[in-house]
């Protein structure tokens, strides 16, 4: 049930029974946890009828699950790991909380909870504080390229690597030609940008793309009603970008031609889902609603913080002591991986500190793919078939 960890305690008892006498007191390590009051990206969501779309998201309860477990661990490593959270409302009081933990506490690792903008403003305000950070929530390409950091490290997959997961299992099951309906917000966007990327990647083609909007407003019908917008033009399948949940939602079964439905509806990408039966999955999800209450399930940012505060606990092990800059080393050395659950062992890509990892694709209950599927083959690790790979990288550090 707890292979991961126990693997950890074994290595670390291996490391620890030579040390002296002296080296055996139990150390402190305190980790930081830097998020938004309320972040209204975790807001639950609903309709204007109170339909309930997606639960709310609480990505601290990830860290805090993978800290309890990590106790074998802490007793072989005779180190008490802790988590020092910081929750406020804006950048300058985030950037204070971190300077407290930083100065009183000695934190050197951190994760971090932001949305996009606030993330790249906060990695460029830390860079000479001598701390780590674990981006654990936000998926935007920019900061794995153009808006990158020595010191940012990613654990969410990047938005490519979600969308190049879907363009794959696309590919192979040969549906080419996609009707891509995107919406008016700017998540929908960047989501609809990175669909028709992935896509055209990976040998397919986008037929035609169309606007929508939610909502019954009968001046509208050409921009809101599904028959409207999905006739008039021959398709494989229907890719949606849909970040609000209110119009994909009504696509499957309505489509002019019955084609199935994917994106951020239908068949969606995602770092974790609740379904997936395989690689000890099933134990972490028990684990994680024991921990934090029935009925509440691992989401992707939950999931994040859980690997984050993970791959801390095995570098700490692998560097057999607390100093952060060998803890570091080990973090990111070239042999370094780590079991998340999903299959194939990740590890930080060294050009853009994102975390390599498989996605799941899945329906409300169900996982139906793993990428990277076996087709698609990468010339020193399949997984970077997901996802900026290094010649493409924009990452300048």
């Amino acid at each position: 049930m707890y292979r991961v960890l126990r693997a950890l305690a074994a290595i670390a008892l291996l490391f620890v029974a030579p040390l002296p006498a002296a080296a055996q007191e139990t150390a402190r390590v305190t980790f930081g946890y830097l998020g938004l009051a309320d972040d209204p990206r975790h807001r639950a969501l609903e309709t204007y009828a109170n339909v309930p779309i997606r639960p709310a998201i609480v990505p601290l309860d990830g860290a805090r699950v993978a800290l309890r477990e990590a106790r074998v661990l802490a007793r072989a490593l005779k180190t008490e790991f802790t988590l020092e959270v910081v929750q406020a409302d804006g950048i300058d009081a985030l950037v204070a909380g971190l300077d407290r933990m930083v100065g009183e506490l000695g934190v050197r690792f951190a994760l971090v909870d932001l949305p996009g903008p606030l993330l790249a403003e906060l990695a460029g305000r830390t860079r000479d504080k001598g701390v780590t950070l674990f981006n654990v929530s936000a998926i935007d390409d920019e900061l794995r390229g153009e808006r990158c950091a020595a010191h940012l490290f990613h654990v969410i997959p990047s938005r490519a690597m979600l969308a190049d997961a879907l363009a794959q299992h696309l590919a192979a099951q040969q549906w080419r030609d996609a009707l891509l309906l995107v919406g008016p917000e700017a998540e929908d966007q960047a989501a609809g940008e990175a669909f028709a990327r992935a896509i055209r990647r990976f040998g397919g083609r986008i037929v035609e793309t169309r606007r929508f909007v939610a909502g019954r407003d009968p001046r509208q019908r050409e921009l809101n009603n599904v028959r409207l917008l999905t006739q008039g033009v021959a398709y494989d399948v229907v890719v949606v970008a849909d970040s609000e949940g209110e119009f994909g939602r009504h696509l499957p079964y309505q489509t002019v031609l019955p084609r199935p439905v994917v994106g951020t509806h239908g068949l969606v990408p995602l770092a974790w889902h609740w379904a997936f039966e395989r690689q000890g999955a099933p134990q972490l999800n028990q684990r994680f609603e024991r921990q934090v209450g029935a009925g509440r399930r691992m989401q992707d940012a939950e999931f994040a913080a859980w690997a984050a505060v993970l791959a801390l606990l095995e570098a700490h092990a692998r560097a057999r002591t607390t100093d952060p800059t060998r803890v570091l080393e080990a973090l990111v050395a070239q042999e370094a991986t780590l079991d998340v659950y999903k299959g194939n062992p990740a590890s930080f890509r060294p050009w853009d500190n994102q975390l390599r990892q498989p996605i799941l694709l899945a329906t409300a209950d169900a996982v139906i793919a793993r990428p990277p599927l076996d087709r698609f083959l990468h010339q020193r690790n399949v997984l970077d078939t997901l996802g900026v790979d290094q010649p493409e990288s924009r990452c300048r550090r």
